[in-house]
């Protein structure tokens, strides 16, 4: 590259031979467009390195060079929103001009040494699926969700207003690697009085690939002190519904309160002048 500006320079007369020296030097990396399928939250084309104006400006004033790191694999897989759990990390495929190579990422879990492999546009990324789900790597990670948002419903009674119902932020925002019980936890369906013993809880979860909902309908004494079976307590993943419903006694309760308040006297006099006022 250098010898052929340094060649067409002196062809157009602009230096002269003996006086010119031609260094080039890259400060900005494009960004490019990838595409990656398979087990990840959020599979597609994937535009990686892309940069603010702001940013592109600062670095045109630098004459150091730029490092892209937004340009590597592990880039790429973020952008898809993250590596899932059946995802086969030993073996990500990397397809350049129809050739294939196979990635080994599980030094990033363990410390190991990692081959990031820079990225050109076109390339193709293709996760495989695991028949078991690989719990040692539902954690934050550079190739996986740092966090994750779930849907959390915990009423007695059915909501008067949208604002009377709503659960805070912070409450419903977990980092990748939560489990069902800590949801349970977070929208206050545990512990409480003695009548509250049989609640239960239910999650739903629909599947990204196929669009079917699955369902965990648990005790929630039963989530909290038996919570190390995958099944009775598993992994929240991104947009899950998590609902709380009340026990047994409190259900009786309220029906024997409604049958009270309807036949008490004093309330259906209060009704009629309360009607009368009207």
């Amino acid at each position: 590259m250098n010898w052929r500006i340094h060649d067409a320079l002196i062809a157009q007369k602009y230096f002269q031979p003996n006086f010119l020296q031609v260094n080039v030097s890259i400060l900005q990396w494009s960004a490019i467009q990838v595409t990656v399928s398979g087990e990840t939250f959020q599979p597609g084309r994937i535009i990686v390195n892309s940069r603010s104006a702001e940013d592109r400006s600062l670095q045109q004033s630098v004459a150091s060079g730029d490092y892209p790191p937004e340009r590597y694999l592990t880039a790429a897989l973020r952008g898809a929103g993250g590596v899932m759990p059946n995802a086969n990390i030993k073996e990500i495929l990397l397809i350049r001009n129809g050739k294939e190579q196979k990635i080994d990422l599980t030094g990033i879990f363990t410390g190991e040494p990692v081959e990031d492999v820079p990225l050109i546009a076109g390339d193709r990324i293709i996760v495989s699926r695991l028949p078991q789900p690989q719990n040692q790597f539902v954690r934050p990670s550079q190739i996986t969700p740092p966090g994750i948002r779930v849907f959390l419903s915990n009423l007695t009674n059915s909501a008067t207003s949208n604002a009377s119902s709503a659960i805070k932020s912070d409450g419903s925002s977990f980092p990748y690697g939560a489990r069902f019980s800590q949801a349970v936890v977070s929208a206050n369906c545990a512990g409480g009085v003695i009548t509250a013993h049989d609640r239960h809880a239910l999650l739903v979860r629909v599947d990204r690939v196929t669009g079917e909902t699955s369902s965990w309908d648990r005790s929630v004494e039963q989530i909290m002190r038996d919570s190390k079976n995958d099944n009775d307590n598993p992994f929240l993943m991104p947009e899950d519904t998590i609902a709380c419903y009340d026990s047994t006694t409190t259900d009786v309760r309220d029906v024997f309160s409604t049958i009270s308040d309807v036949i008490n006297p004093l309330n259906l006099l209060f009704g009629i002048f309360g009607g009368n006022k009207k």
